[in-house]
């Protein structure tokens, strides 16, 4: 993910694999900080699904938070 702030507005969003078409389920549009918060609350297999998209980037949860 490109730089940005806490502030930033991001689309936590679930991308359900197992649905024909790959469906995406919207979880949240807010500031990345409550993004990050409620991804970490939810079960291991959920975060596996899980992405965050700025205005200009997507990076899966996962990837961020292994850094």
């Amino acid at each position: 993910m490109r730089t940005t702030h806490l502030d930033a507005t991001v689309r936590l969003y679930f991308l359900d694999v197992e649905t024909e078409g790959g469906a995406a389920e919207t979880l949240f549009y807010g500031p990345l900080s409550e993004a990050m918060d409620m991804a970490a609350r939810q079960p291991e297999e959920v975060q596996a699904g899980l992405f965050l998209a700025t205005d200009n980037d997507v990076v899966a949860y996962l990837d961020l938070i292994e850094g």
